[in-house]
């Protein structure tokens, strides 16, 4: 959110069913979220501006308190009427909210009678809004939070074969968790993103002046050893001497890569080969771009590969911000079977970690 102006409103699209259910079946429903990481109350990250998107998505008045404890809020919550929504004011302008303060939680749960927790991407934090509410109030799963967990269970937990999974972005230390656990599942994981670099330069192949994350080589090296021939990189790959638009471009084998010269995206021999990896897919999970997707010339690669997932029939399950940003950009919005909110739950979700916010609504 820039100058009051809303970027993204996918989330709030994605939550807007379950509080327009409540709403009509007479509940007073509150919203509390979270913008940035505030050091102040600054006003940028005032979630103000979200009660006109809110009003629209849920079909009816949206009023907005000031603050999401004390004074304003308990008065703001006495006027709300059965069936009305109110919008607190962003729970991280209380440091408390992070901490997990008990003293906060509890302020925030005396407002309402039941916790309804709609926020999937907010899950693997243990922050007072996501999980120190749950202490005091009786908890339950929101329509999109069962919905993500349904849809990472189907395709993790009980995958229909063959299963592939899809892996981009930029670096391989923030994904080697992942990595490992899908190697454990899958029958092929593909590799793409500036990441393929370091696993090249783990092999001893030359990657010109391409991004590498040489603190990663080592966890490359092992995770390349323990995924044998299901661990897939790419064969070739598009190349520029700078990473941007209008530069010419250059196809070179990915052992190959000249000095100077720097890969952006998945070549064509490489988009065949994962192609045919995804011909037959009954489960595909895709997380990050192949490619530096927001830049036209370099998407080709990651939009031929969203059309190949598109077109398996199996059950396809997109997650991470970078990923469904591409697939909106590209015109590929609405061919998939699940489009995961998460970001860093869903990376932690397919890494095998418990998450703080889903393990005490099981408790409740």
């Amino acid at each position: 959110m820039k100058d009051g102006d809303i970027a993204d409103d996918s989330r709030v699209r994605a939550a807007a069913p379950t509080l327009k259910h409540l709403a009509e079946r007479g509940a007073r429903v509150i919203v509390m979220s979270h913008l940035g990481r505030p050091k102040d109350r600054e006003p940028d990250l005032s979630l103000k501006p979200l009660a006109s998107d809110l009003r629209r998505r849920v079909g009816r008045d949206v009023q907005f308190a000031e603050d999401c404890v004390g004074d304003a809020a308990t008065a703001a919550v006495s006027r709300l009427q059965s069936g009305q929504v109110l919008l607190l004011e962003n729970v991280r302008y209380h440091k408390e909210d992070e901490a997990n303060d008990s003293g906060f939680a509890r302020g925030l749960a005396s407002l309402g009678d039941l916790f309804v927790n709609d926020a999937f991407a907010a899950s693997h934090r243990a922050h007072a809004s996501v999980v120190g509410v749950a202490a005091y109030l009786p908890a339950y799963a929101g329509e999109l939070m069962e919905a993500e967990l349904a849809a990472l269970h189907r395709a993790l937990d009980n995958p229909k074969r063959p299963m592939i999974a899809v892996v981009g972005g930029a670096k391989v230390s923030t994904k080697v968790g992942v990595l490992r656990n899908l190697l454990k599942k899958v029958d092929a994981l593909l590799i793409g993103g500036a990441m393929a670099n370091t696993f090249f330069k783990a092999r001893g192949w030359p990657t010109g002046a391409g991004l590498v994350e040489d603190t990663a080589l080592d966890e490359a090296d092992k995770v390349g050893s323990e995924g044998g021939d299901k661990l897939v990189l790419p064969l070739d790959v598009v190349c520029a001497r700078k990473m941007e638009a209008g530069q010419p471009l250059r196809i070179m084998d990915a052992e190959k890569v000249e000095p100077e010269w720097m890969a952006l995206d998945i070549g064509p021999r490489s988009v065949a080969l994962f192609r045919e990896k995804l011909r037959r897919a009954g489960t595909v999970i895709w997380n990050g771009p192949v490619g530096v997707a927001e830049i036209k010339d370099f998407a080709d690669g990651t939009k031929a590969v969203g059309e190949a997932i598109a077109a398996t029939g199996g059950f396809t399950l997109v997650g991470g911000g970078d990923t469904v940003a591409a697939i909106e950009s590209l015109g590929m919005a609405g061919r998939f079977s699940h489009v995961s909110t998460g970001g860093g739950a869903t990376l932690e979700y397919l890494e095998g970690k418990e998450l703080p916010g889903i393990a005490i609504l099981q408790e409740a």
